[in-house]
């Protein structure tokens, strides 16, 4: 079958090298005059398709990983022979942090469920990586993305935990809470059900009032508001329920007087409403831990109360 020639311009590189119509009807021009300025290859030499892909795409993650590395290695060769402080210094450093950027980016990544801005994130993060460059020493043999991960992750983590919650908790008791939630997924996996506080506290090898309290912290993210009302119940705000009139509170004036009015009386009168009214003896318990009779307690008693009364400026 002979292909049109107002149809060539149209074909793409497949049709116009395949083998079939190559060796027979030659490539024209659009006008049908003359051959085509460049013939097609032969048969058995014409690249498929998958043959050039690698030649037409654009390098691969990893090779970029690679030149990034070759580039950090190579700076850091000229960063250690610098003054620090001066402008060359300066120059190399910052190309360092430019070329590291996207490890900044791939471990601020890890953090995208935390509802914090981004961009943030990897401000915080290129703190880290600063902090990383100005301590690496290349003559150690570490590769530098193995060195400074945990510190840009650490500069986010350190972020998340002094400036993002609103409510602190011991660095310790965050990072049990770490393990915890680990440990509960791993339970969960195992057990086909969540796991129980004894469960988590066994594999932990820690008290179960430790993986309640990291339970605590964990939930302990943001404050809520005592006045905001509760979303989905309808109900009030928790300052209207959990609001309560404190019993004691219309005795408060009382206990202040008293206690102001027994500092008149003398020592052996307070000691006997002490333990009359607050050790809850009776008057023989009383006279024999004083070591007198049960009418003279009595009349101490009747005494101090006389006492208090024309004392107190509430009845005066």
């Amino acid at each position: 079958m002979t292909v049109p020639a107002s149809t060539t311009p149209h074909l793409s590189p497949r049709t116009e090298t395949a083998p079939s119509s190559a060796p027979d009807h030659p490539s024209t021009s659009p006008s049908g005059n003359s051959p085509a300025t460049t013939p097609p290859d032969p048969p058995g030499d014409s690249p498929t398709p998958a043959a050039t892909a690698p030649t037409t795409t654009t390098p691969t993650g990893q090779a970029r990983g690679a030149d990034t590395r070759a580039l950090t290695q190579v700076l850091f060769g000229r960063l250690k022979h610098l003054e620090p402080g001066s402008d060359e210094h300066a120059r190399v450093r910052g190309a360092l942090i430019e070329a590291n950027l996207p490890l900044v980016r791939y471990a601020a990544a890890r953090f995208r469920s935390r509802n914090e801005p981004m961009e943030d994130v990897i401000q915080v993060g290129t703190i880290g990586l600063i902090n990383a460059i100005d301590r690496f020493d290349p003559d150690r043999g570490v590769q530098f993305p193995t060195f400074a991960m945990p510190t840009v992750v650490g500069e986010i983590k350190r972020y998340f935990r002094d400036n993002v919650r609103t409510v602190h908790v011991p660095r310790r008791l965050h990072e049990l809470w770490v393990q915890v939630t680990g440990a509960t997924e791993d339970l969960t996996t195992a057990h086909g059900r969540s796991p129980t506080t004894a469960e988590i506290a066994e594999r932990l090898k820690i008290s179960e009032d430790e993986v309640l309290a990291c339970i605590e912290a964990g939930r302990s993210y943001h404050a809520t508001s005592l006045e905001a009302a509760q979303e989905g119940d309808g109900l009030p705000g928790l300052l209207d329920r959990l609001g309560y009139e404190d019993p004691a509170l219309a005795g408060v004036e009382h206990r202040d007087l008293v206690r102001h009015l027994l500092v008149q009386l003398p020592e052996r009168e307070q000691r006997i409403l002490m333990l009359r009214y607050y050790n809850n003896l009776t008057q023989s318990q009383i006279s024999q831990e004083l070591g007198v009779s049960q009418m003279h307690v009595s009349r101490l008693l009747a005494r101090s109360f006389a006492r208090l009364r024309s004392a107190n400026r509430i009845e005066a």
